[in-house]
């Protein structure tokens, strides 16, 4: 039984393929479910504004979960034969979910294709466009660009009710890593210093934030060490700026910047386990956000199939790709 859902007024849990919600909850109480102690979260202060969604490593064009270039180790999991593709499963059961709530954008952080063909860009706009016309915010990944293409890049400003969203292209064309250059830097402090509602960043590729036992490397799989220092520096500078949320790692996971204690964010994937969207409260005192795992039975079917990815390589990607609770359901308050 997993507790894969929080918020200030819902609890969620999964067992197996069977999803169980508890709904019109009081803020900050505690529960008790099929025997698991519970708490709401807390809410913040004030007002909602608006609520917004994001979608990462969506991936449409993909035939095989858990495959690492060409080696034969796994376990690789496929859809039996003539079944749907699992992106088009995955993703039109988020698009799904995500319609049926009142949102004023929603964010598609990277990674929309497999290799970044026209068909696979069809096939991303047909479900997400289709859905959200345009509401729709779409940012590349490093899958989009492998062959140096150029759809979905540039910068966002998006303007909100009570909350900005800064959605930047990390994308450095032809490879896996990513960077924030100092001309996207210098754009960011003339926005941030101009407006009066707090800031969240969003880019595909997570922040190096160097740990105990971490190495800097120009190699790092997401964001250069220069270009996430320097994210961490415009943080020290802006109060208004209250995290920054990435996808790439397909785990969730949350924190804190090393010098100005921001959040930094992962969200896990939407193509395979646990297939998430995140959805974001804005309030008049900060923002929460809530991550919700897909719930059509063909969706938890195929992502239930795919909580053993990796272990050939000694990887347990159940715990690495769902997280703690905490790395999913949290608020952030306004600084």
């Amino acid at each position: 039984m997993d507790v894969t859902t929080v918020a200030d007024d819902l609890v969620v849990m999964h067992e197996g393929t069977l999803a169980h919600r508890f709904t019109g909850l009081a803020p900050g109480s505690e529960h008790r479910f099929f025997d698991v102690p519970v708490r709401t979260l807390d809410r913040p202060r004030g007002a909602l504004r608006c609520r917004f969604a994001t979608v990462n490593d969506v991936h449409f064009g993909e035939v095989e979960a858990g495959r690492i270039d060409d080696l034969v180790e796994g376990p690789i999991q496929r859809v039996a034969p003539g079944a749907d593709p699992h992106p088009e499963v995955m993703n039109h059961a988020a698009a799904a979910e995500m319609a049926a709530v009142d949102l004023a954008v929603v964010i598609v952080k990277g990674d929309l294709s497999a290799d970044g063909t026209a068909e696979e860009w069809a096939a991303f706009e047909g479900c997400y466009r289709t859905a959200f016309g345009d509401r729709l915010r779409v940012v590349r990944g490093n899958h989009d660009a492998y062959q140096h293409q150029d759809a979905y890049a540039g910068d966002q400003w998006i303007e909100l009710p009570g909350l900005v969203v800064a959605l930047l292209d990390t994308v450095i064309p032809g490879e896996t890593t990513g960077q924030i250059t100092t001309e996207q830097i210098d754009w960011l402090d003339a926005r941030i210093g101009g407006t009066d509602r707090p800031v969240l960043l969003m880019g595909h590729h997570q922040q190096w934030i160097p740990g105990p036992r971490g190495s800097r490397s120009d190699d790092y799989f997401g964001l250069h060490p220069d270009s996430s220092e320097a994210l961490d520096e415009l943080c020290v500078r802006h109060d208004a700026v209250v995290g920054y949320a990435a996808g790439h790692t397909h785990r969730h996971r949350v924190r804190p910047m090393t010098r100005s204690g921001v959040a930094s964010i992962e969200v896990g994937c939407t193509k395979d386990f646990p297939g998430t969207w995140a959805e974001y409260r804005v309030y008049d005192g900060g923002v929460m956000q809530v991550v919700h795992r897909m719930s059509s039975p063909a969706a938890l079917e195929w992502s239930e199939s795919c909580r053993h990815l990796y272990a050939d390589f000694g990887v347990d990607y159940e715990a690495y790709a769902l997280g703690s609770l905490a790395d999913r359901c949290f608020v952030l308050p306004f600084r």
